[in-house]
């Protein structure tokens, strides 16, 4: 164990910033980036060897957090530290207030820039800087990259940071309220609402249809292929008024692997349109008619997210791709 890990140590918490006669719950920047250093390095000692800072300074940082918050942010033991529920929360809307200086900064120099000799208000607000995107896969394949290259060529100073995302537990959304991405393209209405605070808008519906090999003469014979991310709440209530879907399936990790064991003769399956797009000659695509599955495929952000300038911008470009 890592002196220290336990989160007993105490200093005089240089670096620990933080305005302390400005009110209990008011935790400075540096406090933020502790928090956040904490929660992503699994302890004390190594947050403080990330930040530059003495193990004892970091320690008493949190505890002065906690004292703040009036909560327990970190469960310390043997293997380090990790947080409770509060911290969890806490340190999701650590990163969304460190992410808000940074756009602050980005804002700031593009209205600067868009004022030029004449003075402030002379042009529209240069957009600079980095939005961070969080994605499924096949949103990050299909429907993102349209909107992307329209944002980047009307606004060359924003820089695209996209991770792709599996729409399990949390998924996209959570990445979010996390503070790890400013916006995330999700499925919504699915098993899991959405974290609480976050604001969505819908940015296409999706049919699923029926895939299978290409001149199989009874595919609905065939075994049902399916992948964990697949939205079952879309597809649920469908399947079990369907008589002719097996029960047994065969799981892929994705459905771009469940296109090829379509196309490789291993089974059927039933997929959205935006995976459809990778179907091969080899795969046939059989429409599920007005009653099947529809998914809804959106955008999810922060409201503070929502008021800046590059999510507005990316969430238009999204909506006109829609359009």
């Amino acid at each position: 164990m890592a002196a220290g890990d336990s989160g007993t140590g105490t200093g005089a918490g240089a670096g620990a910033g933080g305005a302390r006669g400005s009110g209990p719950a008011e935790l400075g920047p540096q406090e933020l980036r502790i928090l956040v250093a904490v929660a992503e390095a699994g302890g004390f000692s190594a947050a403080a060897a990330a930040l530059g800072l003495t193990q004892s300074a970091v320690s008493h940082s949190v505890r002065g957090s906690e004292a703040k918050i009036g909560a327990v942010l970190f469960e310390r033991g043997r293997s380090g530290a990790s947080p409770t529920p509060a911290g969890e929360r806490a340190v999701g809307h650590a990163r969304r207030i460190l992410r808000l200086y940074e756009v602050l900064g980005a804002e700031a120099r593009g209205a600067g820039r868009a004022g030029g000799p004449a003075g402030p208000g002379a042009g529209a607000d240069v957009l600079e800087g980095v939005i961070r995107i969080a994605a499924f896969r096949s949103a990050a394949l299909h429907l993102l990259p349209p909107a992307l290259e329209r944002l980047t060529a009307r606004h060359p100073g924003v820089r695209p940071e996209v991770r792709v995302v599996r729409e399990l537990g949390a998924g996209t959304a959570g990445e979010v309220a996390a503070g790890r991405a400013d916006l995330g393209i999700a499925t919504l209405g699915g098993p899991s609402e959405l974290p609480p605070g976050l604001l969505s808008g819908v940015l296409a519906r999706e049919a699923y249809a029926l895939v299978h090999p290409v001149g199989h003469p009874d595919p609905k014979a065939l075994p049902l292929l399916d992948w964990d991310e697949n939205c079952g709440s879309y597809t649920r209530d469908w399947w079990r008024a369907q008589d002719w879907i097996p029960s047994a399936t065969v799981k892929a990790e994705d459905d771009g692997m469940v296109l090829t064991m379509v196309g490789r003769g291993l089974g059927m399956a039933i997929l959205p349109e935006l995976s459809l797009r990778e179907a091969g000659p080899a795969v046939q695509i059989t429409g599920l008619g007005p009653s099947g599955p529809v998914r809804r495929v959106g955008y999810v952000t922060t409201p503070e997210s929502a008021a800046t300038l590059a999510v507005r911008a990316l969430i238009r470009e999204l909506r006109s791709e829609k359009g």
